[in-house]
């Protein structure tokens, strides 16, 4: 029988008095609505407003660096059919930034110019960088309103306007740190991430100590079974793997020829000491240092933001010991000649726990001071050297360039503003057009050539290629792209990266005709006595030889000691070591 009654309708709920959502009460629930808009836009301030202000400052700084220009001819040579090669028929390594160099060929296989795509790409790159770094720490405190502070001390500093752009791989590695921070703090488990972690040193060679730091607390996050372990060593280190054989194979180097010039390998702490000082004092970091220390050990103090343990404590930690290593190696290498460029990355990994921090009182008094502290730096702190080389061979790199090109945004080096330049490349221009095979050799002279084309020898590298005409050979008496220049011994003088000089003779015997008049005939006829003995043959049988299966295995065979090769830069004690006289 049913019911003729109504069901009772139901009891009212006890009265709870609503709240609206906070905005710092972790993640926000699904939905549209005005309410969700307010929460997420501070957030993303957080992140995007620092992004979008680098990119701002590092256009309004845009350049291109002599060393970027290096880049720019290997790309051209790749998209001319040469192969990933400075000079056509040498097989030299001359870009750093193995994986830079490939993506710019992307970008000039597309009919991109590389120097543009170089520029602006790096600022872009650069961009996306702080905007993952803040990503990245905005997950570390569970959605929490935050407040800048990394950020803005790095916002402050003129040298990293100046390096978002440059066309050299600062900004992918900027990129690249950020975004393989952001994965292991985000999704470390994944081979992908493992796989983005391991592409270090592709970004550039001294960056493999983070990817060793950053596999080391991928591991300890996931704790995986050891076939586990297995499959993410595996993924790190196919690709640098598998470029480090061919590497060796078709250069016949471990390391890139660069390497090989600034003596990677050594140690000078006192030169090294004194580029950290050059970067730390003139912008006062000591006054940022002091409010990030502050809010990191109350902090510390009170707990620590959020949850304990190796999920919270080992991606603040990760990156701060790589940022250490990096700034340590710097160091114990002689730091660079560019003001600030190579502390860069190991402050930004050291800054990235506190990209931005919980707003708290003591988080955003810290903000504030050091807010306060990036509007000094941008405005008024300056290197005292400015738009010159330093008394200790340190140069304000991107005031150098706009002097001598008389450009605020030098992008297309006119030298306008240097005559010495101007005078080389209208030598080298008269020299093309004379079609006879011809050396010249900087400010001393010129005479017949054993390479057909245009053979010039110029200490501006990047300058030098872009004037030499791709069929002919654009050397530096450095190294940067020179083997037989690379692999002599220092001259015990000059800057940082440019203490070798090979002697006019090794030229005139390794590519001239005959005894010019600037080069002295007993050394030219000993140097060429030389380059047909032991070490310096085989280092011209690798590099110049025809790439055979069996060349690819012997280059790959000899890699280790052709590249511990040195040789003596006097032609005649040279001789005598290398030939036995």
């Amino acid at each position: 029988m049913t019911s003729t009654h109504p069901p009772a309708p139901p009891s009212p709920a006890p009265h709870v008095k609503s709240r609206p959502p906070s905005p710092c009460a972790g993640p926000l629930p699904p939905g549209p609505g005005p309410g969700l808009r307010w929460a997420v836009w501070p957030r993303v301030a957080v992140w995007l407003v620092p992004a979008l202000l680098v990119a701002y400052a590092g256009f309004r700084r845009r350049w291109m660096s002599d060393d970027a220009y290096i880049y720019v001819r290997t790309v051209r040579q790749v998209l001319a059919g040469n192969g990933p090669v400075f000079n056509a028929g040498e097989r030299v390594e001359s870009s750093t930034g193995t994986l830079w160099q490939w993506l710019l060929v992307g970008a000039g296989g597309t009919g991109a110019d590389p120097a543009a795509a170089a520029v602006f790409g790096g600022l872009l790159l650069t961009a996306a960088g702080f905007a993952l770094a803040g990503v990245g720490a905005l997950r570390m405190y569970g959605g929490r309103a935050a407040v800048p502070l990394g950020s803005l001390v790095l916002l402050g500093l003129p040298p990293v306007w100046d390096f978002a752009t440059s066309g050299l791989e600062t900004g992918l590695a900027t990129c690249w740190i950020a975004g393989a921070w952001l994965a292991l703090t985000a999704r470390p488990a994944p081979l992908a991430t493992s796989v983005l972690i391991g592409l270090g040193p592709l970004v550039r060679p001294d960056l493999g100590l983070v990817t060793a730091v950053f596999l080391a607390a991928q591991w300890l996050l996931v704790r995986p079974s050891w076939r586990r372990a297995l499959a993410g060593a595996g993924a790190a280190g196919a690709l640098p793997a598998a470029y480090e054989v061919f590497r060796a194979g078709y250069y016949g180097h471990l390391v890139p020829l660069p390497a090989v010039t600034k003596e990677a390998s050594r140690s000078l702490w006192g030169r090294g000491l004194v580029y950290l000082v050059d970067f730390a004092h003139p912008y006062a970091l000591w006054v940022p240092a002091l409010f990030v220390a502050v809010a990191v050990a109350v902090a510390l103090a009170r707990g620590g933001p959020g949850r304990a343990g190796a999920a919270r404590l080992v991606p603040v930690c990760a990156p701060v010991v790589a940022g250490l290593l990096c700034w340590v190696y710097v160091v114990r290498v002689g730091g660079d000649f560019m003001h600030g460029r190579m502390l860069l990355p190991g402050l930004l990994l050291m800054l990235l726990p506190v990209f931005v921090v919980p707003a708290t009182r003591v988080g955003t008094s810290a903000a504030v001071g050091v807010g306060l502290w990036a509007v000094v730096c941008a405005g008024w702190l300056r290197m005292p050297y400015g738009g010159q080389i330093g008394p200790a061979g340190i140069a304000d790199e991107r005031g150098v360039y706009v002097r001598h090109n008389a450009d605020p945004h030098p992008v297309r080096h006119t030298f306008a503003g240097a005559p010495h330049h101007l005078r080389y490349a209208r030598r080298v221009e008269a020299a093309r057009r004379s079609g006879a095979p011809v050396l010249l050799s900087g400010k001393e002279g010129r005479a017949g050539a054993s390479s057909p084309g245009v053979t010039g020898s110029y200490v501006v590298l990047g300058f030098n290629g872009s004037v030499v005409p791709l069929e002919g050979a654009a050397l530096d008496p450095i190294g940067l792209a020179y083997p037989l220049a690379a692999h002599s011994e220092r001259v015990g003088r000059g800057r940082v990266g440019h203490d070798k000089h090979l002697p006019a003779a090794w030229l005139a015997a390794d590519r001239g005709v005959g005894s010019p008049a600037w080069a002295d005939r007993g050394e030219v006829a000993a140097a060429r006595r030389a380059l047909r003995c032991g070490g310096l043959a085989e280092l011209n049988a690798s590099a110049r030889g025809p790439l055979t299966a069996g060349r690819f295995v012997r280059n790959v065979a000899g890699a280790w000691h052709r590249t511990s090769f040195r040789f003596p830069n006097d032609p005649v004690r040279a001789e005598r070591e290398l030939c036995g006289r």
